[in-house]
């Protein structure tokens, strides 16, 4: 098919799809109740849906009251069960793959059911979402007229008893459609390729002859491969490889510490940086509006979405569903999807921005926060300060991360921070007392810790030596995809390993 004529059709195609997303904007709440009494109803004759009587769930609360909230060490043993081969366990259909993800670099794997329902009306669906509410926005868009630059996880599907485990990309490119493998670069061989410094070298050779007009992944790992790009190249920035490239998709990690590099990169001023909301669980939002900090939740692919506050001291009777939802406040999410999990924590925290439509920021991960000394410090605090430091001393993070420094006798506690920069500041020192004021100006429980040093002392800021944070990973076989270093942590156990590398 001839490119002009593909990315007409495609738009199109996408552009239709916009008028359901209006259903859900309009009427959200109806929405969500449709959704859980379509769950419960599907899998009334499972193993779950008799154990908690859903032949007989007349409504939300009744759900609640019934089935328990869960984490993953609660549901392993069924999922365990699945791989096996037993099915109808907790989903009515079979399921095939399960999403291979640690949640964090050095914790052990988990196996996430993705069920075909997940597949196509969660995963796929949201691709083409985050493609339609980009055009919906940039009518002028000549994305189809070029190719996407995906990096993905670096891991091939691994079979065991009948079943399919790996990085979620790689599930999601074996059973990616016809348009989809069309329209992106590098290829699928490229794509599942497993040693990951040998994939980014195949990458960079296959695509630096496309037209590519997007760019998709990881923006730590994404930040590796275009810098390599450049230095294969020898050009100054992308556009001098890529003169149509248009936008930026990213999600998995926050985007805030990495955005002035990726400016330099592409130097244009009228360049779209879009971010999505996805985990191995499922797809939960899309930024709607260009230049937007903000992501509309999804709330038609099949997730019923229930929140608890961060403050709650009973979760299973704090738990709120989406109409119950206020602005402002710190939310740890849980959720019920099509691939069988029930009601499910799945460690991430969000904060509504807006009702009208639901609009959320993602604040952190629930088990990704510091809170030894009463301190409640969470990545969105640490993700702002350093933004912040860095627009003052012109410094460049290529990655970070924190735990605490434990009370010792007499000696105060604090925290101990390993940065790794790509610019250096002049001042470490300053950098340091920045870093501390900006925290305090952030978090009021810092700040009350950190009064004239009466529980918490000055942090601690090591600078890394190069390439501390990829051979660590490497060391733990980690390297690309969607592994991720622990931003802030209350085990200081991984950061004692690093400091011993450094």
């Amino acid at each position: 098919m001839p490119i002009p004529l593909f990315n007409s059709i495609a738009s199109w195609l996408l552009r239709k799809r916009y008028h359901q997303i209006e259903l859900f904007l309009k009427y959200p709440l109806d929405v969500q109740d449709e959704v859980l009494r379509h769950l419960i109803d599907f899998s009334k004759d499972t193993m779950i849906g008799k154990q908690y009587g859903f032949h007989d769930v007349p409504k939300y609360e009744e759900f609640r009251n019934r089935v328990p909230i869960v984490s993953y060490e609660d549901i392993a043993p069924l999922i365990e069960r699945t791989r096996r081969g037993e099915q109808n366990l907790f989903w009515p259909t079979a399921i095939k793959w399960f999403a291979k993800s640690s949640g964090t670099t050095n914790a052990k794997s988990k196996f996430i059911p993705v069920s075909m329902e997940a597949l196509e009306d969660c995963h796929y669906k949201s691709s083409k979402d985050l493609l339609c509410l980009y055009l919906n926005n940039n009518e002028n868009s000549q994305l189809f007229t070029g190719k996407s630059l995906r990096l993905g996880g670096s891991k091939e599907l691994y079979e065991d008893n009948g079943t399919f485990f790996g990085d979620l990309s790689a599930i999601l490119i074996d059973n990616m459609p016809l348009w989809a493998e069309y329209s992106s670069t590098p290829s699928n061989k490229v794509s599942l390729m497993s040693e990951w410094e040998s994939k980014l070298e195949a990458i960079i050779e296959e695509s630096i002859r496309e037209n590519v007009t997007s760019l998709a992944g990881v923006p730590s790992w994404m930040l590796v491969l275009l810098n390599q790009v450049l230095e294969k190249t020898g050009k100054n920035h992308l556009f001098e490889i890529w003169e149509n490239l248009e936008v930026y998709f990213h999600g998995g990690v926050s985007f805030t510490p990495y955005k002035n590099q990726y400016k330099k990169l592409l130097p244009r001023k009228r360049f779209n940086y879009y971010e999505t909301y996805n985990a191995s669980e499922g797809f939960f939002g899309i930024q709607d509006r260009n230049d937007s900090d903000e992501l509309l939740l999804m709330l038609d692919y099949g997730i019923f979405y229930e929140f608890i506050p961060m403050d709650a001291e009973d979760e299973e009777q704090q738990a709120i569903p989406l109409w119950d939802v206020q602005t402002g406040v710190n939310y740890a999410m849980v959720i019920t999807t099509n691939a069988g999990l029930w009601r499910y924590k799945i460690g991430d925290t969000i904060r509504f921005t807006s009702k009208d439509p639901y609009r959320i920021r993602i604040t952190g991960r629930t088990k990704h926060h510091i809170n030894v000394f009463g301190e409640e410090l969470i990545i969105e605090n640490a993700e702002e300060a350093l933004k912040q430091i860095c627009q003052k001393t012109d410094a460049e993070i290529m990655d970070y991360t924190a735990a605490p420094i434990f009370m010792n006798g007499s000696e105060k506690g604090g925290h101990e921070w390993i940065i790794e920069f790509r610019k250096p500041p002049e001042d470490v020192a300053y950098f340091t007392e920045f870093l501390d004021n900006a925290l305090k100006s952030l978090n009021s429980d810092y700040e009350a810790k950190r009064y004239n040093n009466i529980t918490l002392k000055m942090p601690k800021v090591h600078v890394a030596r190069k390439n501390l944070f990829h051979d660590w990973l490497k060391s733990k076989n980690k390297l690309g995809g969607q592994h991720k270093i622990p931003r802030l942590s209350n085990n200081r156990d991984y950061i004692d390993e690093l400091l011993q590398m450094n």
